[in-house]
């Protein structure tokens, strides 16, 4: 019982954490057109936010090379320079559109080891105004079973605000 208490405690003071990284963004953003810096800040300040976080950044859409995501504004040890649709986690968010919340990436079928320190990972895809999927936000865990409900409600809401 006092585990799923503890449970409980560690989901809500984690949402509230979300919310005020959220309201932060917000304020930091607010007139900044420029989608490189509003990725780099949103890298930086939820890198900076969670201890769970191990590596935290973008991979954009490469317009030059069809069906490809090339690394672009992170925190954290070296990433994989290009990764296509559909190949590992990134590419599996890239290709279905869907947010993608790997408890083990070595379970993973196809999971790109790109530090092999990392455990678990959630990829959540990112839209911007008109719907087309600008990039995905990847953040990797050095723990197993990091990330849950709770990341993903508030990951995807954060990047709503921010590209959609």
């Amino acid at each position: 019982m006092a585990e799923a208490f503890n449970d409980i405690t560690l989901s809500a003071d984690k949402a509230t954490r979300y919310a005020e990284v959220a309201d932060e963004i917000a304020s930091v953003l607010d007139g900044e057109p420029n989608v490189t810096a509003r990725m780099a800040t949103v890298a930086s300040m939820l890198a900076n936010s969670f201890d769970h976080y191990f590596w935290t950044g973008f991979y954009v859409v490469d317009p030059a090379k069809e069906r490809e995501l090339v690394v672009g504004p992170y925190q954290g040890s070296l990433g994989c320079l290009r990764i296509a649709y559909g190949r590992g986690v990134c590419g599996a968010a890239a290709a279905a559109g869907e947010t993608q919340l790997v408890p083990d990436v070595h379970a993973f079928p196809g999971h790109i080891a790109c530090d092999s320190r990392s455990a678990s990972e959630i990829v959540v895809p990112v839209f911007g105004p008109d719907g087309a999927l600008i990039a995905v936000f990847d953040v990797d865990s050095d723990k197993p079973a990091a990330f849950d409900a709770v990341d993903q409600l508030w990951l995807e809401k954060i990047l709503s605000a921010t590209f959609g």
